[in-house]
């Protein structure tokens, strides 16, 4: 019998799992290149979105230096980088046409004790079952409303009143002020997004979006050309953090920004997960999920008290500190000193960065969100799926970010039961596979070989029943652990009816990762239907290779 988890073993913070494994001078000298690293990449970030949050720049350093210094103490996930991120755009900036700056505060307050017991009621794992045509939507629907957020200042317009937060009236606003468009700052916009396409084309390891920043500023003070800088609009931000203090309180104040609490934790938790899941998959290390949440939570508490905006799990600042050669959450926290430094010794100089600039960036990082392919593969492999997704993308964009969710779950759990129900049935004389049983249903029999899942140098699945976004996470557990001990893997889908997309996309991230340890991978028994829609997810060759029978697969594996 399969023992629970123990309290320590689901909410122990990784950095302690690092630190007991033996950390020294080699790990902390790569943890601090990765955290430079990533701070180059965070600096403009953290700013840019915080003013396309509605908040003043400043209040994104202090998101960043105070959230992504906790997320790495306490998370659990290594390589988690947390801070301001692009997705929590429309749900700040709203809160803050209603509530105020200091609404979005006592939210982001709220969200932490949510997300806090989240963690401790141990619902990381429901949470991960959200079908993958959701996250792409909701996703790909935030990418086109952050885009749209920054046309006023890629286009240096001139609006009369304040810019609407929904966004159709945001774009008949914009129609009308499309005559006050400044040159030099769509000059800037174009500058800044040339040379971080540029630079991740010809020269990937220079910081591009830091480089647009810095170039663009200096051609804006020394040109003295006429656009709006941080200096212009906020008067620069300060050089050193404010003291803790909590928001205002009070029942009406906590009422009226319960909802936005909500759906901040809500995101939170998706986002956060989503990272943690990126980074396993870039690094083959595996998350605590519970742990993630509850380190998220005490990071949007910190962030509020700081006046900070939310906080989560970064996908972009993640991968980069994976790739940067981080060896632990020390690189996150180095990451976010790093930040505290520059507002100690630099931030006067932050006065002088064109608004049109940091546009730039959110462009480049919108139209990086957008999952195009994801996009593209999901409305051409399956109609069910693509209703999902459409759903949830024109909900997002239009009505909500927490209705499209909710409406995409909801229409996603009611596709998979339909799709249940078409694909049950019962078979004559074909009991289920057991030892002693014969092997495929089609053709001629052969007696059921035991020694196929025992042999030491293969190792062969058979997967039996529906293979959906449910059920996705405990076989990617279970195969996660003997992808890279074998020579060959077999994993037999001849007693598999359906596989979703989310499920599809875990198998194909399962042979990826055998092929990178040289391990061959076999399917065998795949139907026409389940065979399209792993092909469709990348499951192919030269990593993954399809056979009629588990004989051919292993036959073929020992022959090699």
């Amino acid at each position: 019998m399969l023992q629970r988890p123990t309290f320590g073993e689901l909410f122990m913070p990784k950095l302690v799992t690092v630190l007991r494994e033996g950390y020294g001078l080699v790990g902390l000298r790569a943890d601090a290149v990765a955290g430079i690293t990533v701070a180059i990449v965070a600096l403009p970030l953290s700013m840019a979105i915080a003013i396309a949050s509605g908040a003043s720049p400043e209040r994104g350093l202090y998101t960043a230096i105070i959230g992504g210094f906790l997320v790495s103490l306490l998370g659990g996930s290594r390589f988690q980088i947390g801070g301001p991120a692009g997705a929590f755009i429309v749900l700040v900036a709203s809160a803050v046409d209603r509530h105020g700056i200091e609404g979005v505060m006592l939210a982001t307050l709220m969200a932490g004790v949510f997300l806090m017991a989240a963690g401790l009621l141990r619902l990381g794992t429901f949470i991960k079952f959200i079908p993958y045509p959701v996250t792409v939507g909701f996703t790909a629907g935030i990418a086109c409303i952050i885009f749209v957020s920054q046309v006023k200042d890629l286009l240096g317009l001139t609006i009369t009143g304040k810019e609407p937060a929904a966004i159709v009236p945001k774009l008949e606003v914009l129609a009308h002020a499309i005559g006050t468009i400044t040159p030099a700052a769509v000059g800037l916009s174009l500058v800044s997004i040339g040379i971080i396409a540029g630079t991740k084309r010809w020269a990937p390891s220079v910081p591009g979006m830091l480089v647009a920043v810095v170039a663009c500023a200096v051609a804006t003070f020394a040109l003295g050309l006429p656009v709006e800088t941080i200096g212009s609009r906020f008067g620069g931000i300060p050089s050193m953090l404010p003291a803790p203090a909590l928001p205002a309180l009070s029942l009406a104040k906590v009422e009226a920004v319960l909802p936005d609490a909500i759906a901040f934790a809500l995101l939170g938790a998706i986002e956060s997960l989503l990272s943690a899941v990126v980074a396993d998959g870039m690094s083959g290390r595996r998350h605590r999920s519970n742990c993630e949440l509850l380190a998220q939570g005490v990071a949007n508490i910190g962030s509020a008290l700081f006046g900070g905006i939310p906080v989560t799990g970064t996908i972009a600042r993640t991968a980069t500190n994976v790739r940067a050669g981080a060896r632990g959450p020390v690189a996150g926290m180095l990451h976010a000193l790093f930040l505290l430094l520059f507002m100690l010794l630099a931030a006067p100089l932050a006065a002088y960065i064109p608004l049109a600039a940091l546009a730039g960036v959110l462009a480049v990082v919108a139209w990086n969100m957008a999952e195009r392919e994801a996009f593209a593969t999901l409305i051409r492999t399956s109609r069910g799926d693509a209703v999902v997704l459409l759903a949830t993308f024109l909900l997002t964009v239009f009505r909500d970010l927490t209705e499209g969710i909710v409406v995409g779950f909801a229409l996603g759990a009611a596709l998979f039961i339909r799709r249940m129900a078409a694909s049950t049935g019962v078979e004559a004389n074909a009991p289920p596979l057991v030892p002693g049983d014969r092997a495929d249903s089609a053709g001629p029999r052969t007696p059921y070989d035991p020694s196929l899942a025992t042999d030491e140098r293969v190792v062969v699945y058979r997967l039996s029943g529906a293979f959906f976004f449910g059920t996705a996470s405990i076989l990617n557990a279970v195969l996660d652990r003997i992808a890279d001990k074998h020579k060959a893997l077999v994993i037999d889908f001849s007693a598999v009816p359906f596989v979703d997309s989310t499920a599809a996309n875990t198998i194909a991230a399962i042979g990826h990762k055998a092929a990178k340890h040289k391990v061959r991978v076999y399917f065998t028994g795949a139907s026409a239907a389940v065979r399209h829609t792993l092909l469709a997810a990348g499951a192919r060759r030269p990593e993954v290779r399809y056979r009629q029978n588990i004989e051919d697969a292993v036959g073929e594996a020992h022959s090699v």
